[in-house]
């Protein structure tokens, strides 16, 4: 999928590679789903075909409905059984789409079905419409319309959330009540806020919890004592930190330098945006992310005088950055800006954080600039290069590009003789204190992936992270580059593929094979992104005290 087009490729624990709908699901709720919890028409149409070749149907003649509807249905079911989190409940669905799409047909037709299925008091529906502002007055035709339409597909909405830049009026509110047959405790006004993580204050605000314990009729479980402490400090957490967020002042910012490949489109990063989000507010900062297009960094925009202006706004933006990013990308476009970039973040000791790519791009740099190896660069790039410091790992499909990538979550093992590290001492404060010498890394095992790192037998720290890559460190360059100073921490459980990489002496360089960005969640930050928003901000020795003393406490115990 075209980052450019569809936003970034999300990649889950079992290496499903989903929409970026499902990374908000996870960052938000704290949950971990699978490729299961991923439901397009692709795989339904597919399982349908294939239950057909298989003779399910006997020879009966195939259609939507009741065929395709019907497996839609189950598939429902049978995923909703399964657990995303350590909590053992089971989980909700959403429909994404539009309602008239055709696209979205059958699926509206099957929880049609569902709702009956499910039987009374199991099955609420959500509707989100969008409130329109036309010359300073609130329109809601829009949503009138869309929830006729709703109505004529044989739904009727539990709750209407009405987006709108601004609070909704009573004259608006009483018009969507009217018109859309509900009562005004069912609709739920979700206008613009300061970030969007005060949109939970915002619906408890309007008592969408009693409404939900009413219509599911949630009075009638029970549930234990441990779940409502849970739930109670995971939400005191939660407001604790946001409201935290509205006291800091224009001088408690932190500016990061993000150059990209993909800039055009925001959401080609989303996850990376979500996790300098986290690790800000960790570090009590506000972060004013900085777009750099990598290419405006070569020297090719500056010979041309259409854009030599775009190459010296760039720079500037580069060297007034306290801490510069580079994240993954695929291609040959713009890499010799990245480059640069992490020229100038080693030299000029500004942190530094490559992740994927990223980490690839501060392998070349190191090489070409410091190992006296000017042609240094990654066969992605050019592929007789006479350096090739990165290359394709032999065991990836050259000629089959979906989903051959090294995928999903996967062990890293900490070097001996690392102990200096600072992003070992981030993970290694997670590590829980029970753990000794004899604990071997089944420890990872729990219910949700980015749990607290283990230790094997030897007592090597482990940490596990998701992947999504081809290329890697080329192993017969690592020896010459280690010499020259650059150590590579962490490596996977054969150790010949590199997995970090960071300089002993500055205050923050460090590279990731793997991208932490997807394990990230609001009251546990990536360990990673909250060493490099700490040290950009100037606040690395604090954060670590902090994370060492376990002051600072959120959700299930975790460190916030």
């Amino acid at each position: 999928m075209a980052p450019t087009e569809h936003g970034e490729v999300f990649t889950l624990d079992d290496g499903g590679e989903v929409d970026l709908d499902l990374g908000n699901y996870e960052r938000y709720l704290s949950i971990t789903l699978t490729r299961e919890n991923n439901i397009t028409t692709g795989k339904i149409y597919q399982h349908v075909i294939e239950r057909e070749r298989r003779g399910d149907y006997l020879g009966r003649t195939v259609q939507v409905v009741p065929h395709l509807t019907d497996a839609i249905q189950d598939w429902i079911q049978r995923v909703a059984k399964v657990p995303v989190d350590d909590t053992n409940e089971e989980p909700d669905i959403e429909l994404g789409g539009t309602v008239g799409d055709i696209e979205s047909a059958p699926f509206i037709e099957a929880l049609r079905q569902l709702r009956r299925r499910a039987g009374k008091d199991n099955f609420l529906q959500c509707h989100v419409s969008l409130i329109p502002v036309v010359n300073g007055e609130q329109k809601t035709k829009p949503t009138q319309q869309a929830i006729k339409d709703v109505k004529s597909a044989g739904l009727q909405p539990d709750l209407i959330f009405c987006r709108c830049p601004q609070p909704l009026e009573k004259s608006a509110t009483e018009k969507v009540t009217l018109f859309c047959d509900v009562e005004p405790h069912q609709v739920i006004a979700v206008h613009d806020v300061s970030s969007t993580y005060h949109i939970p204050l915002l619906l408890e605000q309007q008592g969408l919890v009693t409404s939900l314990r009413q219509i599911l009729q949630l009075d009638r479980l029970t549930i234990s004592p441990a779940l409502i402490d849970q739930g109670s400090k995971t939400w005191g957490a939660w407001r604790n930190l946001t409201k935290a967020q509205e006291k800091l002042g224009d001088t408690d910012t932190v500016t990061i330098a993000l150059i990209g490949k993909y800039t055009n489109l925001h959401d080609s990063y989303l996850s990376v945006i979500k996790s300098l989000e986290h690790a800000a507010m960790a570090c009590s900062r506000k972060l004013n992310l900085v777009w750099v297009d990598a290419s405006h960094l070569e020297l090719a925009t500056q010979a041309d005088s259409a854009t030599a202006g775009q190459y010296h706004k760039a720079w500037h933006e580069v060297y007034t950055a306290q801490g510069i990013l580079v994240p993954g990308g695929f291609g040959h476009r713009g890499t010799e800006g990245m480059i640069a970039a992490a020229h100038c973040a080693r030299t000029k000791k500004t942190p530094f954080l490559g992740i994927c790519l990223g980490m690839q791009i501060a392998v070349i740099e190191f090489a070409r600039n410091v190992c006296g190896l000017p042609d240094a660069a990654s066969v992605e790039f050019d592929e007789r290069t006479s350096d090739p410091v990165v290359i394709f790992m032999p065991e990836i499909d050259k000629l089959t590009m979906g989903a051959t990538m090294r995928l999903g979550l996967r062990p890293t093992h900490f070097q001996p003789e690392s102990e200096w590290s600072k992003l070992r001492a981030l993970y290694d404060d997670d590590r829980p204190k029970s753990l000794s010498n004899g604990n071997v890394h089944g420890q990872m095992n729990g219910s949700t992936s980015g749990d607290a790192p283990s230790v094997d037998s030897s007592n090597t720290l482990i940490i596990s992270e998701r992947h999504r890559h081809r290329y890697e460190v080329n192993p017969e360059y690592v020896e010459t580059l280690r010499k020259h100073g650059l150590s590579f921490i962490g490596k996977d459980d054969s150790g010949k593929r590199m997995e970090i990489l960071e300089l002993e002496d500055h205050p923050w360089f460090v590279g990731v094979q793997f991208h932490p960005e997807y394990l990230s969640r609001v009251l546990k930050p990536s360990k990673p992104y909250l060493g490099f928003v700490a040290a950009s901000a100037g606040c690395l020795e604090g954060v670590m005290k902090r994370e060492v003393d376990g002051s600072n406490r959120g959700m299930e115990g975790v460190r916030i």
